[in-house]
């Protein structure tokens, strides 16, 4: 199951301490300060990473600690910085600042999330917190009027921010439509996917992505969950997977010709996203009829003027016999 939301707290390095420290060497016997400064804290760095396709390591540990610099030592020696922990997230992840985490009783009321990053560039990086600055030795406090200082400053501690991930998929193209109304099996012959499929509903339970290529163009397909009525709400599979198609440039919204009501079917998807984000509604939308090998002619002819009433020049295929799927291909390329 792919894992597309997280709450995680990271908390970066402390900077070591300052040294207070005096030379101790043979025939010097008033020897100056030479207390080394503290190296700097590790910071925690996020990068979206190629191989990595969901948030599945962020439920399994929500603690991140970057180390601690080194403690300054004797000789003016500088204590060592600490190395940088880097956390792989999937292209598509979007990061945020939230005030919630930790907090149960605020979940459920407004969110109260500030955008840091979105990550739609492979190795792109973002300082998620910083680590604190080392702390300096006592040779830097050292003047004409005080030439032994027993100071020195302490590190300053490392940022600590409650971050909230969530991940929605970079997708050209969205499949959308009722459960069983045959994306799954439009997506296997399309492209080389190869998800679940079955005659039931809600075959699909996370986001499918193929690629389809024709000359020198290759697009990305996301097959999105079978949606139904009040999905925008919560029920059934709920708006779980309704934000991975925010992304996509075309919605290809499947209606199975085997329905009593294709005028039905499709207005309900329309308002599910419109209650979902109005946005959803403007983008451009190719209309399929699929499972046309399993209906006659002229029920096939009922459907289609049945949706040209609502404005809607539906295009007729059947995916399980490829037919007219190259001609829906090209009108998407």
């Amino acid at each position: 199951m792919i894992i597309d939301e997280a709450k995680i707290k990271v908390t970066a390095g402390s900077g070591g301490n300052g040294l207070v420290s005096f030379r101790r060497e043979k025939f010097v016997p008033k020897g100056g300060p030479d207390g080394g400064d503290g190296g700097n804290g590790g910071d925690i760095v996020i990068i979206a990473d190629a191989h990595t396709s969901d948030l599945s390591q962020f439920n399994r540990q929500k603690r991140y600690q970057a180390d601690n610099g080194q403690n300054g030592m004797t000789k003016n020696m500088h204590g060592k910085n600490a190395e940088n922990l880097m956390l792989k997230v999937p292209l598509g992840t979007q990061v945020f600042e939230d005030d919630r985490l930790g907090h149960p009783e605020l979940d459920s009321g407004s969110r109260n999330k500030k955008l840091l990053h979105d990550f739609i560039k492979i190795n792109d990086q973002l300082i998620l917190a910083k680590g604190g600055q080392g702390g300096w030795g006592n040779q830097h406090f050292a003047s004409s009027i005080k030439q032994t200082p027993r100071w020195s400053k302490d590190g300053l501690p490392g940022e600590s921010k409650k971050i909230s991930l969530e991940l929605k998929t970079i997708a050209d193209i969205g499949l959308i439509g009722l459960p069983n109304a045959g994306k799954s099996t439009l997506l296997s012959v399309i492209t080389n996917a190869h998800p679940k499929i079955a005659d039931y509903p809600f075959t699909t339970l996370e986001p499918n992505l193929g690629a389809i290529k024709m000359k020198d163009k290759t697009l990305v397909i996301a097959d999105i969950p079978g949606l139904i009525e009040g999905a925008s709400k919560g029920k059934g599979l709920g708006i779980k997977f309704l934000k991975h198609i925010e992304r996509t440039k075309i919605l290809v919204h499947v209606i199975d010709a085997l329905s009593d009501n294709v005028e039905r079917d499709y207005k309900t998807i329309r308002a599910e996203l419109k209650d979902f984000s109005a946005k959803l509604t403007k983008k451009k939308e190719i209309v399929v009829l699929n499972k046309i090998d399993a209906i006659s002619e002229k029920d096939l002819k009922k459907k289609i003027a049945a949706l040209k009433k609502i404005k809607i020049i539906p295009t007729p295929i059947s995916a399980a016999t490829n037919e007219n799927v190259d001609n829906f291909v090209k009108s998407i390329l």
